[in-house]
Protein backbone atom coordinates (compact mmCIF):
# COMPACT_ATOMS: atom_id res chain seq x y z
CA UNK A 1 0.00 0.00 0.00
CA UNK A 2 1.31 3.47 -0.94
CA UNK A 3 -0.28 6.31 0.93
CA UNK A 4 -0.60 9.78 -0.55
CA UNK A 5 0.89 12.85 1.06
CA UNK A 6 -1.08 15.98 1.84
CA UNK A 7 0.03 17.72 -1.38
CA UNK A 8 -1.50 15.03 -3.58
CA UNK A 9 1.78 13.49 -4.77
CA UNK A 10 2.56 9.87 -4.19
CA UNK A 11 3.90 9.63 -0.65
CA UNK A 12 7.27 8.08 0.06
CA UNK A 13 6.05 5.83 2.83
CA UNK A 14 4.89 2.25 2.69
CA UNK A 15 2.67 0.35 5.03
CA UNK A 16 5.10 -1.72 7.08
CA UNK A 17 3.46 -4.91 5.80
CA UNK A 18 4.76 -4.03 2.33
CA UNK A 19 8.16 -5.31 3.49
CA UNK A 20 8.96 -8.74 2.08
CA UNK A 21 11.56 -10.52 4.22
CA UNK A 22 13.37 -13.48 2.67
CA UNK A 23 14.89 -15.92 5.18
CA UNK A 24 16.94 -18.95 4.12
CA UNK A 25 16.19 -21.25 7.10
CA UNK A 26 13.09 -21.98 9.17
CA UNK A 27 14.84 -20.91 12.38
CA UNK A 28 15.70 -17.57 10.81
CA UNK A 29 12.15 -17.08 9.57
CA UNK A 30 10.82 -17.88 13.04
CA UNK A 31 13.11 -15.29 14.70
CA UNK A 32 12.11 -12.64 12.16
CA UNK A 33 8.37 -13.31 12.58
CA UNK A 34 8.78 -13.07 16.36
CA UNK A 35 10.37 -9.64 16.02
CA UNK A 36 8.36 -8.30 13.07
CA UNK A 37 4.95 -10.02 12.99
CA UNK A 38 3.66 -7.22 10.73
CA UNK A 39 5.99 -8.21 7.84
CA UNK A 40 5.58 -10.89 5.17
CA UNK A 41 8.30 -13.50 5.79
CA UNK A 42 9.13 -16.16 3.21
CA UNK A 43 11.46 -19.12 3.86
CA UNK A 44 13.48 -19.55 0.67
CA UNK A 45 15.99 -22.31 1.47
CA UNK A 46 19.77 -22.31 1.61
CA UNK A 47 22.36 -21.96 -1.12
CA UNK A 48 22.79 -20.20 -4.47
CA UNK A 49 20.27 -22.25 -6.46
CA UNK A 50 17.41 -21.56 -4.04
CA UNK A 51 18.48 -17.90 -3.70
CA UNK A 52 18.31 -17.38 -7.47
CA UNK A 53 14.90 -19.01 -7.57
CA UNK A 54 13.65 -16.84 -4.70
CA UNK A 55 14.51 -13.68 -6.62
CA UNK A 56 11.21 -14.10 -8.51
CA UNK A 57 9.39 -13.08 -5.31
CA UNK A 58 10.83 -9.57 -5.63
CA UNK A 59 9.38 -9.25 -9.16
CA UNK A 60 5.76 -9.93 -8.24
CA UNK A 61 5.06 -6.43 -6.85
CA UNK A 62 7.20 -3.60 -8.20
CA UNK A 63 6.35 -1.36 -5.21
CA UNK A 64 7.18 -3.94 -2.55
CA UNK A 65 10.47 -3.45 -0.68
CA UNK A 66 12.46 -6.58 0.09
CA UNK A 67 15.01 -7.57 2.72
CA UNK A 68 17.03 -10.75 2.88
CA UNK A 69 17.77 -11.49 6.53
CA UNK A 70 19.43 -14.31 8.38
CA UNK A 71 22.68 -15.44 9.93
CA UNK A 72 26.23 -15.35 8.56
CA UNK A 73 29.75 -16.42 9.38
CA UNK A 74 32.22 -13.80 10.56
CA UNK A 75 35.46 -13.33 8.67
CA UNK A 76 36.82 -10.28 10.45
CA UNK A 77 38.32 -11.13 13.87
CA UNK A 78 36.56 -8.20 15.52
CA UNK A 79 33.09 -9.65 14.98
CA UNK A 80 31.27 -11.64 17.68
CA UNK A 81 28.16 -13.85 17.66
CA UNK A 82 25.08 -11.60 17.69
CA UNK A 83 26.76 -8.73 15.82
CA UNK A 84 24.79 -7.36 12.87
CA UNK A 85 26.49 -7.00 9.49
CA UNK A 86 25.00 -4.73 6.80
CA UNK A 87 26.73 -5.00 3.42
CA UNK A 88 28.36 -2.12 1.60
CA UNK A 89 28.62 -4.58 -1.29
CA UNK A 90 27.92 -8.25 -1.98
CA UNK A 91 30.57 -10.46 -3.57
CA UNK A 92 30.82 -13.81 -5.30
CA UNK A 93 33.89 -15.31 -6.92
CA UNK A 94 32.68 -13.91 -10.23
CA UNK A 95 31.32 -10.43 -9.50
CA UNK A 96 30.58 -7.63 -7.03
CA UNK A 97 27.03 -6.32 -6.58
CA UNK A 98 26.29 -2.82 -5.37
CA UNK A 99 24.03 -2.55 -2.30
CA UNK A 100 21.62 0.13 -1.10
CA UNK A 101 23.36 2.42 1.37
CA UNK A 102 22.60 0.89 4.82
CA UNK A 103 23.51 3.97 6.91
CA UNK A 104 20.00 4.87 8.11
CA UNK A 105 19.21 1.25 8.96
CA UNK A 106 22.52 1.00 10.83
CA UNK A 107 21.53 4.02 12.91
CA UNK A 108 18.18 2.45 13.79
CA UNK A 109 19.83 -0.78 14.93
CA UNK A 110 22.61 0.95 16.89
CA UNK A 111 20.13 3.16 18.71
CA UNK A 112 18.32 -0.10 19.57
CA UNK A 113 21.44 -1.37 21.34
CA UNK A 114 22.86 -3.71 18.68
CA UNK A 115 26.47 -3.85 17.51
CA UNK A 116 26.43 -3.05 13.79
CA UNK A 117 29.20 -3.31 11.19
CA UNK A 118 29.10 -2.12 7.58
CA UNK A 119 31.32 -3.73 4.96
CA UNK A 120 31.53 -6.35 2.19
CA UNK A 121 29.73 -9.69 2.55
CA UNK A 122 30.82 -12.65 0.45
CA UNK A 123 28.32 -15.28 -0.71
CA UNK A 124 29.73 -18.80 -0.88
CA UNK A 125 28.23 -21.97 -2.32
CA UNK A 126 29.16 -23.89 0.84
CA UNK A 127 30.25 -23.48 4.43
CA UNK A 128 33.60 -21.74 4.91
CA UNK A 129 36.25 -22.85 7.41
CA UNK A 130 39.92 -22.45 8.21
CA UNK A 131 42.23 -21.27 5.44
CA UNK A 132 39.40 -20.25 3.08
CA UNK A 133 37.98 -18.09 5.85
CA UNK A 134 41.35 -16.36 6.25
CA UNK A 135 41.64 -15.79 2.49
CA UNK A 136 38.26 -14.07 2.32
CA UNK A 137 39.11 -11.95 5.36
CA UNK A 138 42.39 -10.83 3.76
CA UNK A 139 40.36 -9.70 0.73
CA UNK A 140 38.52 -7.26 3.01
CA UNK A 141 35.18 -9.01 3.54
CA UNK A 142 33.54 -8.87 6.97
CA UNK A 143 31.29 -11.91 6.72
CA UNK A 144 30.15 -14.80 4.54
CA UNK A 145 26.70 -16.19 3.77
CA UNK A 146 25.27 -18.57 1.17
CA UNK A 147 22.48 -16.57 -0.52
CA UNK A 148 22.59 -12.75 -0.52
CA UNK A 149 24.70 -11.99 -3.60
CA UNK A 150 22.90 -14.46 -5.85
CA UNK A 151 19.50 -13.24 -4.75
CA UNK A 152 20.46 -9.57 -5.11
CA UNK A 153 21.87 -10.19 -8.57
CA UNK A 154 18.45 -11.32 -9.87
CA UNK A 155 16.16 -9.15 -7.74
CA UNK A 156 13.60 -6.99 -9.52
CA UNK A 157 11.19 -4.18 -8.75
CA UNK A 158 11.77 -0.46 -8.38
CA UNK A 159 12.53 -0.61 -4.66
CA UNK A 160 15.92 -1.57 -3.20
CA UNK A 161 16.74 -5.05 -1.93
CA UNK A 162 18.45 -4.66 1.44
CA UNK A 163 20.44 -7.24 3.37
CA UNK A 164 20.72 -7.83 7.12
CA UNK A 165 22.88 -10.60 8.51
CA UNK A 166 23.63 -11.57 12.10
CA UNK A 167 26.88 -13.32 13.03
CA UNK A 168 26.36 -16.96 14.01
CA UNK A 169 29.83 -18.45 13.89
CA UNK A 170 33.29 -16.86 14.01
CA UNK A 171 36.84 -18.23 13.67
CA UNK A 172 36.65 -18.86 17.45
CA UNK A 173 33.08 -20.23 17.44
CA UNK A 174 32.95 -22.56 14.42
CA UNK A 175 30.22 -25.14 13.78
CA UNK A 176 32.50 -28.11 14.40
CA UNK A 177 32.90 -27.02 18.05
CA UNK A 178 29.42 -27.93 19.39
CA UNK A 179 29.61 -26.38 22.88
CA UNK A 180 30.68 -22.99 21.61
CA UNK A 181 28.33 -23.22 18.62
CA UNK A 182 25.31 -23.60 20.91
CA UNK A 183 26.18 -20.43 22.82
CA UNK A 184 26.76 -18.54 19.57
CA UNK A 185 23.46 -19.75 18.11
CA UNK A 186 21.46 -18.44 21.07
CA UNK A 187 23.09 -15.02 20.75
CA UNK A 188 22.63 -14.90 16.98
CA UNK A 189 18.93 -15.80 16.86
CA UNK A 190 18.14 -13.49 19.77
CA UNK A 191 19.90 -10.65 17.93
CA UNK A 192 18.05 -11.47 14.68
CA UNK A 193 14.74 -11.27 16.54
CA UNK A 194 15.75 -8.00 18.21
CA UNK A 195 16.94 -6.48 14.94
CA UNK A 196 13.65 -7.45 13.26
CA UNK A 197 11.68 -5.74 16.02
CA UNK A 198 13.36 -2.43 15.13
CA UNK A 199 12.54 -2.47 11.41
CA UNK A 200 8.99 -1.12 11.29
CA UNK A 201 9.64 2.62 10.97
CA UNK A 202 12.51 1.97 8.56
CA UNK A 203 10.20 -0.16 6.41
CA UNK A 204 7.56 2.58 6.41
CA UNK A 205 10.14 5.15 5.25
CA UNK A 206 11.22 3.10 2.22
CA UNK A 207 10.20 4.52 -1.13
CA UNK A 208 10.83 7.05 -3.85
CA UNK A 209 11.25 10.76 -3.07
CA UNK A 210 12.48 14.06 -4.47
CA UNK A 211 15.32 15.89 -2.70
CA UNK A 212 15.79 19.65 -3.08
CA UNK A 213 19.33 20.79 -2.28
CA UNK A 214 19.71 24.33 -0.96
CA UNK A 215 22.66 26.31 -2.30
CA UNK A 216 24.82 27.79 -0.96
CA UNK A 217 25.24 25.31 1.88
CA UNK A 218 27.97 23.73 4.02
CA UNK A 219 31.42 25.13 4.79
CA UNK A 220 32.01 28.86 4.31
CA UNK A 221 35.29 30.65 3.59
CA UNK A 222 35.98 31.38 7.27
CA UNK A 223 35.46 27.76 8.30
CA UNK A 224 37.52 26.44 5.39
CA UNK A 225 40.34 28.81 6.34
CA UNK A 226 40.29 27.83 10.02
CA UNK A 227 40.43 24.10 9.31
CA UNK A 228 43.20 24.60 6.77
CA UNK A 229 45.21 26.50 9.39
CA UNK A 230 45.16 23.39 11.63
CA UNK A 231 45.98 21.05 8.73
CA UNK A 232 48.94 23.16 7.63
CA UNK A 233 50.23 23.59 11.17
CA UNK A 234 50.21 19.80 11.57
CA UNK A 235 51.98 19.36 8.22
CA UNK A 236 54.65 21.96 9.07
CA UNK A 237 55.26 21.29 12.74
CA UNK A 238 54.03 17.78 13.32
CA UNK A 239 51.71 16.54 16.05
CA UNK A 240 50.66 17.56 18.56
CA UNK A 241 49.30 20.97 17.68
CA UNK A 242 46.97 22.45 20.30
CA UNK A 243 43.68 24.21 19.52
CA UNK A 244 41.81 26.35 22.05
CA UNK A 245 38.14 25.27 21.95
CA UNK A 246 36.71 23.55 18.86
CA UNK A 247 38.26 25.03 15.72
CA UNK A 248 34.72 25.10 14.25
CA UNK A 249 31.51 23.79 15.74
CA UNK A 250 31.32 20.43 13.98
CA UNK A 251 32.02 17.14 15.73
CA UNK A 252 33.01 15.33 12.50
CA UNK A 253 35.64 17.94 11.62
CA UNK A 254 37.01 18.04 15.17
CA UNK A 255 37.20 14.25 15.32
CA UNK A 256 39.04 14.02 12.01
CA UNK A 257 41.59 16.66 13.09
CA UNK A 258 42.08 14.81 16.38
CA UNK A 259 42.92 11.67 14.41
CA UNK A 260 45.54 13.68 12.53
CA UNK A 261 47.15 14.87 15.75
CA UNK A 262 45.34 18.04 16.86
CA UNK A 263 44.68 18.33 20.60
CA UNK A 264 41.63 20.40 21.56
CA UNK A 265 41.72 22.12 24.95
CA UNK A 266 39.28 24.30 26.83
CA UNK A 267 41.83 26.71 28.28
CA UNK A 268 45.45 27.69 27.67
CA UNK A 269 46.61 26.25 30.99
CA UNK A 270 46.25 22.81 29.36
CA UNK A 271 48.85 23.71 26.70
CA UNK A 272 52.51 22.96 27.51
CA UNK A 273 54.69 26.10 27.73
CA UNK A 274 56.16 27.07 24.37
CA UNK A 275 53.85 24.77 22.37
CA UNK A 276 51.91 25.80 19.27
CA UNK A 277 48.30 26.83 19.97
CA UNK A 278 45.66 27.84 17.44
CA UNK A 279 42.81 30.20 18.27
CA UNK A 280 39.50 28.98 16.82
CA UNK A 281 37.44 30.63 14.10
CA UNK A 282 35.18 32.17 16.77
CA UNK A 283 37.91 34.48 18.07
CA UNK A 284 39.22 35.19 21.56
CA UNK A 285 39.32 38.13 23.94
CA UNK A 286 42.42 40.29 24.58
CA UNK A 287 42.73 38.61 28.00
CA UNK A 288 43.25 35.23 26.28
CA UNK A 289 45.90 36.75 24.01
CA UNK A 290 47.74 38.20 27.01
CA UNK A 291 47.61 34.83 28.77
CA UNK A 292 49.18 33.18 25.70
CA UNK A 293 51.99 35.75 25.73
CA UNK A 294 52.63 35.20 29.43
CA UNK A 295 52.95 31.43 28.81
CA UNK A 296 55.16 32.06 25.76
CA UNK A 297 52.94 30.03 23.50
CA UNK A 298 53.45 29.96 19.75
CA UNK A 299 50.11 31.41 18.64
CA UNK A 300 48.45 31.00 15.24
CA UNK A 301 45.22 32.97 14.97
CA UNK A 302 42.49 31.30 12.91
CA UNK A 303 39.79 33.85 13.83
CA UNK A 304 37.37 34.36 10.95
CA UNK A 305 38.04 37.79 9.38
CA UNK A 306 34.35 38.64 9.69
CA UNK A 307 34.48 37.97 13.44
CA UNK A 308 37.67 40.05 13.65
CA UNK A 309 35.72 42.89 11.97
CA UNK A 310 33.14 42.82 14.79
CA UNK A 311 35.98 42.90 17.35
CA UNK A 312 37.41 46.00 15.65
CA UNK A 313 33.99 47.67 15.72
CA UNK A 314 33.70 46.97 19.46
CA UNK A 315 37.07 48.61 20.08
CA UNK A 316 36.12 51.63 17.93
CA UNK A 317 32.77 52.19 19.66
CA UNK A 318 34.36 51.73 23.10
CA UNK A 319 37.01 54.32 22.22
CA UNK A 320 34.17 56.72 21.39
CA UNK A 321 32.61 56.03 24.81
CA UNK A 322 29.52 54.35 23.37
CA UNK A 323 27.37 51.90 25.29
CA UNK A 324 27.49 48.76 23.11
CA UNK A 325 24.49 46.46 22.80
CA UNK A 326 25.68 43.12 21.47
CA UNK A 327 22.87 40.97 20.06
CA UNK A 328 23.86 37.35 20.50
CA UNK A 329 24.00 34.31 22.77
CA UNK A 330 25.93 35.10 25.93
CA UNK A 331 27.54 31.66 26.26
CA UNK A 332 28.76 31.50 22.65
CA UNK A 333 32.53 31.70 22.17
CA UNK A 334 32.24 34.43 19.54
CA UNK A 335 30.23 36.62 21.93
CA UNK A 336 32.68 36.00 24.77
CA UNK A 337 35.53 37.21 22.56
CA UNK A 338 33.64 40.33 21.41
CA UNK A 339 32.63 41.26 24.95
CA UNK A 340 36.26 40.89 25.98
CA UNK A 341 37.23 43.70 23.56
CA UNK A 342 35.12 46.19 25.53
CA UNK A 343 33.93 44.55 28.76
CA UNK A 344 33.01 47.77 30.55
CA UNK A 345 30.95 49.07 27.64
CA UNK A 346 29.02 46.00 26.44
CA UNK A 347 25.63 44.52 27.27
CA UNK A 348 24.49 41.26 25.67
CA UNK A 349 20.86 40.69 24.70
CA UNK A 350 19.21 37.89 22.75
CA UNK A 351 15.53 38.82 22.33
CA UNK A 352 13.04 41.58 21.60
CA UNK A 353 11.91 41.40 25.22
CA UNK A 354 15.41 42.13 26.44
CA UNK A 355 15.71 44.98 23.94
CA UNK A 356 12.51 46.55 25.26
CA UNK A 357 13.63 46.20 28.88
CA UNK A 358 17.14 47.54 28.31
CA UNK A 359 18.06 50.36 30.68
CA UNK A 360 21.10 52.40 29.63
CA UNK A 361 22.29 55.54 31.39
CA UNK A 362 23.53 57.49 28.35
CA UNK A 363 20.89 56.76 25.73
CA UNK A 364 22.37 59.25 23.24
CA UNK A 365 25.56 57.22 22.73
CA UNK A 366 24.38 53.67 22.07
CA UNK A 367 25.77 51.37 19.39
CA UNK A 368 24.66 47.91 18.30
CA UNK A 369 26.74 44.93 17.17
CA UNK A 370 25.57 41.41 16.39
CA UNK A 371 26.93 37.89 16.54
CA UNK A 372 27.77 36.84 12.98
CA UNK A 373 25.76 33.58 12.98
CA UNK A 374 22.30 34.78 14.03
CA UNK A 375 19.03 34.46 12.14
CA UNK A 376 18.83 37.50 9.87
CA UNK A 377 15.10 38.23 10.18
CA UNK A 378 14.94 37.82 13.96
CA UNK A 379 18.04 39.99 14.47
CA UNK A 380 16.62 42.72 12.22
CA UNK A 381 13.51 42.85 14.42
CA UNK A 382 15.64 43.21 17.56
CA UNK A 383 17.71 45.99 15.96
CA UNK A 384 14.49 47.79 14.89
CA UNK A 385 13.29 47.60 18.49
CA UNK A 386 16.57 49.15 19.66
CA UNK A 387 16.17 51.97 17.10
CA UNK A 388 12.74 52.73 18.54
CA UNK A 389 14.24 52.86 22.04
CA UNK A 390 17.39 54.77 21.05
CA UNK A 391 16.76 57.03 18.02
CA UNK A 392 20.46 57.94 17.67
CA UNK A 393 21.55 54.29 17.65
CA UNK A 394 24.92 53.85 15.93
CA UNK A 395 25.29 50.84 13.64
CA UNK A 396 28.33 49.53 11.76
CA UNK A 397 28.84 50.64 8.16
CA UNK A 398 28.14 47.07 7.00
CA UNK A 399 26.10 44.19 8.43
CA UNK A 400 27.74 42.07 11.13
CA UNK A 401 25.85 38.90 10.21
CA UNK A 402 28.20 37.21 7.77
CA UNK A 403 27.45 36.76 4.08
CA UNK A 404 27.55 32.95 4.40
CA UNK A 405 25.02 32.89 7.24
CA UNK A 406 22.68 35.15 5.27
CA UNK A 407 23.06 33.18 2.03
CA UNK A 408 22.31 29.86 3.74
CA UNK A 409 19.25 31.30 5.43
CA UNK A 410 18.03 32.81 2.15
CA UNK A 411 18.48 29.42 0.46
CA UNK A 412 16.44 27.67 3.17
CA UNK A 413 13.63 30.23 2.84
CA UNK A 414 13.63 29.71 -0.91
CA UNK A 415 13.02 25.95 -0.67
CA UNK A 416 10.84 25.88 2.45
CA UNK A 417 7.58 26.47 0.57
CA UNK A 418 8.34 23.56 -1.75
CA UNK A 419 9.32 20.95 0.86
CA UNK A 420 7.55 18.90 3.51
CA UNK A 421 10.68 18.56 5.65
CA UNK A 422 14.17 20.08 5.61
CA UNK A 423 17.18 18.23 7.02
CA UNK A 424 19.90 20.57 8.26
CA UNK A 425 23.30 18.90 8.52
CA UNK A 426 25.26 20.32 11.45
CA UNK A 427 26.24 19.86 15.06
CA UNK A 428 24.05 20.72 18.04
CA UNK A 429 26.55 23.35 19.23
CA UNK A 430 26.60 25.10 15.84
CA UNK A 431 24.72 28.37 16.15
CA UNK A 432 24.40 28.93 12.40
CA UNK A 433 23.06 25.38 11.89
CA UNK A 434 20.43 25.77 14.62
CA UNK A 435 19.38 29.08 13.07
CA UNK A 436 18.72 27.30 9.75
CA UNK A 437 16.24 25.04 11.53
CA UNK A 438 14.51 28.09 13.01
CA UNK A 439 14.42 29.88 9.64
CA UNK A 440 12.81 26.85 7.98
CA UNK A 441 10.20 26.53 10.72
CA UNK A 442 9.35 30.24 10.57
CA UNK A 443 8.85 29.78 6.83
CA UNK A 444 6.28 27.07 7.56
CA UNK A 445 8.35 23.92 6.96
CA UNK A 446 9.28 21.20 9.45
CA UNK A 447 13.04 20.98 9.96
CA UNK A 448 15.43 18.71 11.80
CA UNK A 449 19.10 19.15 12.70
CA UNK A 450 21.17 15.99 12.12
CA UNK A 451 24.85 15.50 12.92
CA UNK A 452 25.30 13.03 10.05
CA UNK A 453 23.39 10.50 7.97
CA UNK A 454 23.22 7.79 10.64
CA UNK A 455 21.32 10.20 12.92
CA UNK A 456 18.37 10.42 10.53
CA UNK A 457 15.41 8.79 12.25
CA UNK A 458 13.25 7.07 9.60
CA UNK A 459 10.15 8.23 11.49
CA UNK A 460 10.94 11.72 10.16
CA UNK A 461 10.65 10.54 6.56
CA UNK A 462 7.36 8.64 6.74
CA UNK A 463 4.94 10.34 4.36
CA UNK A 464 7.58 12.70 2.98
CA UNK A 465 7.77 12.78 -0.82
CA UNK A 466 9.71 16.06 -1.21
CA UNK A 467 12.60 16.67 1.16
CA UNK A 468 14.97 19.64 1.47
CA UNK A 469 18.62 19.25 2.48
CA UNK A 470 21.11 21.92 3.55
CA UNK A 471 24.08 22.23 5.90
CA UNK A 472 25.39 24.81 8.33
CA UNK A 473 28.49 26.82 7.47
CA UNK A 474 30.62 24.70 9.83
CA UNK A 475 29.67 21.35 8.23
CA UNK A 476 31.68 19.87 5.34
CA UNK A 477 30.00 19.12 2.03
CA UNK A 478 31.08 15.49 2.44
CA UNK A 479 28.44 15.09 5.18
CA UNK A 480 25.76 16.38 2.79
CA UNK A 481 26.80 13.80 0.22
CA UNK A 482 26.70 11.14 2.93
CA UNK A 483 23.10 12.12 3.69
CA UNK A 484 22.15 11.94 0.01
CA UNK A 485 23.68 8.47 -0.25
CA UNK A 486 21.77 7.33 2.82
CA UNK A 487 18.48 8.64 1.40
CA UNK A 488 19.13 6.68 -1.82
CA UNK A 489 19.41 3.63 0.40
CA UNK A 490 15.69 4.01 1.11
CA UNK A 491 14.65 4.17 -2.52
CA UNK A 492 15.12 6.09 -5.78
CA UNK A 493 15.96 9.78 -5.33
CA UNK A 494 15.32 12.57 -7.82
CA UNK A 495 17.78 15.38 -7.04
CA UNK A 496 17.16 19.06 -7.72
CA UNK A 497 19.34 21.99 -6.64
CA UNK A 498 18.01 25.48 -5.85
CA UNK A 499 20.69 28.19 -5.89
CA UNK A 500 20.15 31.69 -4.51
CA UNK A 501 23.77 32.96 -4.62
CA UNK A 502 27.23 32.02 -5.87
CA UNK A 503 29.97 32.35 -3.24
CA UNK A 504 33.51 33.18 -4.35
CA UNK A 505 34.90 34.65 -1.13
CA UNK A 506 38.38 33.52 -0.09
CA UNK A 507 40.33 34.58 3.00
CA UNK A 508 44.13 34.57 3.11
CA UNK A 509 45.82 32.27 5.60
CA UNK A 510 47.85 33.60 8.55
CA UNK A 511 51.51 34.17 7.55
CA UNK A 512 52.77 31.37 9.88
CA UNK A 513 51.16 28.63 7.76
CA UNK A 514 51.34 29.92 4.21
CA UNK A 515 53.15 27.88 1.60
CA UNK A 516 52.40 24.31 2.76
CA UNK A 517 49.77 22.49 0.72
CA UNK A 518 47.66 19.83 2.50
CA UNK A 519 44.95 17.36 1.59
CA UNK A 520 41.78 19.35 2.37
CA UNK A 521 39.38 18.13 5.01
CA UNK A 522 36.70 20.72 4.26
CA UNK A 523 35.18 21.03 0.80
CA UNK A 524 33.96 24.43 -0.33
CA UNK A 525 30.21 24.70 -0.62
CA UNK A 526 28.44 24.95 -3.95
Amino acid sequence: MIRRSHNGDRGADHDASDLLVLAPMALEARAIRAGAPWSRVEKIGMGPRRARAAARLTHSSPQRSALIAGVCGALHPGLEPGDVVLPSELRTDAKTIECPDPTILAGVLRRGGLRVHIGPIVSSSGLVFGERRRELALAGALAVDMESAWLADRAGGSQPLSTLRVVLDTPRYEFHRPARAAIAARRAFRALRDASSLLESWAQALGEREVVLAAPRASCAGVTRAVEVVERALAQRGAPVYVRKQIVHNAHVVGELERRGAVFVEELDEVPPGATVIFSAHGVSPAVRRHAEERRLDVIDATCPLVAKVHAEARRFAAGDYRIVLVGHEDHEEVEGTVGEAPGHTRVIASIEEARALDLQDSDRVAVLTQTTLAVDETATIVDTLRERFPTLAVPASEDICYATQNRQDAVRAIAHDCELILVVGSQNSSNSRRLVEVAERAGCRAQLVERAEDIAPELLIGISRLGVTAGASAPESLVQEVLGALRGLGPVTLREHTVAIEQTHFNLPPQVRGTATAPLMERSV
